[in-house]
């Protein structure tokens, strides 16, 4: 393909992103990190952030936005949340118009609850904007392993021509209209996670796990659809297949804070050590704002929030989740 494509982001999901895109397009990762960039050009690898796996030789990386942005036909932002902001209006100059914006982050924005492709389509309103998501941990990807991902887009014409991009090797890409879904879904299962961790680092079983992972999911759902997203997407990739991963996997960074958690070491010292941003962190209070504002019961982010704000420890969370009264399962709680 001759098409041209900026990435914004030199974390593991965007590097890896952009390793798989450069197979197919010539790409450019946008990173603030000196040391990654020259990791990446000289020894097509990205240590900080990716350790011991080798990325695509035609992967090319730079810190200038002008650089990265200036031609590209396609920009994928992989920004953590509460700096896509700022990124994005920096890139103002550089991006030309019209061009397809990706966003790669499941997040919300504090304060005001916006997600990324809220934000991105605010400050870029002419430009088509999606999102792509789903079950997708990094190091498996670059490592080779099968994975299947959504990308969302409005216009399914665009989605689908945009498929070309990034679906390659093993990596299947499917498309979806339901852009606010598919983002929620991988913005609120994060919050989700943290709770499957607490348990498992608490030392609960399989049979807590799967509790956890089926009422968080119809948790994330009710909120998801009062918000406007589609129910279906919830039981898809970017719902039920991202939420079972990022809880059973210890490759997931939410699920290794709720873990951390769990052992009884406080949120301080947990994020103070990682490298990488667990976006059900900040993510929690987010939905909780938003479910007491639309009156929706949401327990188990209830309690992950509680813990994450350091109110409460993970063992007092889930002894406050079997308090909880319980009712038909259809019911919320």
């Amino acid at each position: 393909m001759n098409l041209k494509v900026a990435v914004l982001g030199g974390g593991s999901w965007g590097t890896t992103v952009a390793s798989l895109v450069a197979t197919n397009c010539e790409t450019v990762l946008w990173a603030r990190d000196h040391a990654s960039v020259d990791d990446i050009n000289l020894h097509h690898k990205n240590e900080k952030y990716l350790a011991g796996l080798k990325l695509n030789p035609n992967l090319k990386a730079s810190t200038s936005l002008e650089e990265t942005l200036s031609k590209a036909d396609v920009v994928v932002v992989g920004i953590p949340s509460q700096q896509c902001r700022t990124v994005m209006q920096d890139s103002i100059p550089f991006i030309r118009p019209w061009v397809p914006i990706v966003s790669l982050t499941k997040g919300l924005e504090l304060g005001t609850k916006m997600r990324m492709t809220e934000i991105i389509a605010s400050i870029y309103p002419q430009h088509p904007v999606g999102v792509l998501t789903g079950p997708n941990l990094a190091k498996e990807i670059l490592q080779g392993q099968a994975a299947a991902a959504v990308l969302a887009m409005v216009d399914s014409n665009i989605a689908i021509a945009l498929q070309k991009v990034f679906r390659t090797g093993l990596f299947r890409v499917y498309t979806n209209d339901d852009v606010i879904g598919c983002e929620l879904a991988g913005a609120l299962k994060n919050v989700i996670a943290i709770a499957a961790g607490m348990g498992d680092g608490a030392g609960a079983g399989d049979n807590t796990r799967s509790a956890v992972i089926t009422r968080g999911l119809a948790e994330l759902t009710r909120l998801g659809v009062a918000l406007g997203g589609q129910p279906a997407t919830f039981a898809g990739l970017a719902g039920m297949g991202d939420l079972i991963a990022t809880c059973i996997s210890p490759l997931s960074r939410n699920r290794t804070v709720g873990f951390q958690l769990g052992r009884g070491r406080t949120i301080t010292d947990i994020i103070e050590e990682m490298s990488m941003v667990a976006e059900g962190v900040k993510t929690s209070g987010v939905v909780v704002e938003l479910s007491q504002k639309l009156g929706i019961p949401m327990p188990i982010s209830e309690e992950v929030n509680r813990v994450v704000n350091e109110t409460c420890n993970a063992r007092q969370a889930f002894r406050g989740l079997l308090s909880t009264k319980s009712g038909s399962e259809a019911d919320p709680g």
